[in-house]
């Protein structure tokens, strides 16, 4: 070998870098096919990324990942794969940055937006920088999910709220982040509510004591005594999930977050004009709604009950309502008492029979009967 030769070889060999186990390298990609990248690392050989250490997605198409001329950082596995080639990993590499990256986004509790990658039973994985992070089902989201899968390869917003590298254990979790928008979201619909205000919402729910209702994004209570001037047996017999209906505002607990609805309005009050309408002396005409041992309660209007005693009944004895009388039938009585403070109405069917009685009307009614 020539003193030209060798000098020139020396020079090559002093130009290359030297590089060791576990070393950071950087090098320019110079080639790509479906299963390996090589890269130029300045060193006598080449280095080499096989797929199964560039990603944790056997998905992945390595052509689509990097082109020959990228630039890409890489961490050495062993200087000499058997091959004369320098074996590198990129995934690993990723990982231990992506680590450093996850733990900051763990102590700051900043929000970090992903894509889903996997979707198991359990929850769903997002992968930041070769990083796995599982999010529990619970967690998903504030409302029950019945189906995981709508949320494959979509993006995904959520905070990082345990990281323990000693178990493995990395979680996210959306769902205090939906609760945050949530109360975020209630703090300003409250801000807008007052007593008195007539607004629409919509039926969410129905429970035997009343019905919650959507107004403006909250649920309030429209308690089953606030539903009808008339008396019901179910709120079901009054509304369905899903109706739109018109409310009046009670009550707005900030503090509780709590709203009290009506759907009773003045304006349909049945007792309106009531000292007219059911004055002292007034024949009125009712269903009997229900009945007692002492008398029968007799449906005026909507929201109006009165009392028919046993002993106004008829002229004749009545043991019991109803031996003469039954529920749905339709009677005429006349007035004889109007509480307006207590809303409470005295009927009698005895004097009418009276009054026909005296004018020979019942006498006839009487004999035709028998």
């Amino acid at each position: 070998m020539s003193e030209m030769q060798q000098s020139f070889e020396e020079m090559l060999e002093a130009s290359l870098v030297e590089i060791h186990r576990g070393e950071i390298v950087e090098g320019t990609v110079i080639d790509v096919n479906d299963n390996e990248i090589y890269v130029n690392i300045g060193y006598k050989s080449d280095g080499i990324i096989p797929k199964s250490e560039f990603s944790n997605f056997p998905a992945i198409h390595l052509k689509d990942a990097v082109k020959p001329g990228d630039t890409i950082r890489a961490k050495v596995l062993r200087v000499n794969d058997g091959e004369g080639q320098v074996l590198l990993t990129y995934k690993r590499l990723k990982s231990e940055e992506g680590l450093r990256k996850v733990e900051e986004l763990y102590n700051s509790k900043e929000p970090v937006t992903a894509k889903v990658n996997l979707v198991l039973d359990g929850g769903l994985v997002v992968i930041i920088d070769e990083v796995r992070i599982f999010i529990p089902a619970s967690l998903v989201s504030d409302t029950y999910v019945t189906d995981l899968s709508e949320f494959k390869n979509q993006d995904f917003t959520f905070v990082i709220t345990e990281f323990n590298l000693k178990k493995n254990r990395i979680i996210g979790n959306r769902r205090i982040l939906l609760e945050e928008e949530k109360n975020a979201r209630i703090e300003e619909v409250f801000e807008t509510l007052a007593p008195g205000q007539v607004i629409e919402g919509t039926v969410k729910n129905i429970t035997d004591y009343g019905v919650f209702v959507s107004v403006n994004g909250v649920d309030g209570l429209v308690h089953i005594s606030e539903l009808s001037w008339g008396r019901i047996r179910s709120p079901k017999d009054v509304v369905s999930v899903g109706d739109t209906v018109k409310v009046r505002i009670l009550d707005v607990n900030t503090k509780k977050k709590k709203i009290s609805l009506s759907m009773k309005f003045e304006e349909d009050n049945p007792w309106n004009n009531a000292e007219e309408k059911f004055a002292v002396g007034n024949v009125v005409t009712g269903r009997v709604a229900r009945m007692t041992d002492f008398g029968a309660f007799i449906e005026l209007e909507t929201g109006v009950d009165a009392l028919l005693h046993v002993s106004q009944i008829s002229i004749k004895h009545v043991e019991k309502p109803s031996d003469v009388l039954q529920v749905g039938e339709m009677v005429t009585a006349r007035v004889t008492d109007l509480n307006l403070e207590d809303k409470k109405i005295s009927l009698s069917i005895k004097e009418l029979e009276r009054e026909q009685e005296a004018a020979g009307v019942y006498d006839d009614a009487v004999e035709d009967e028998e």
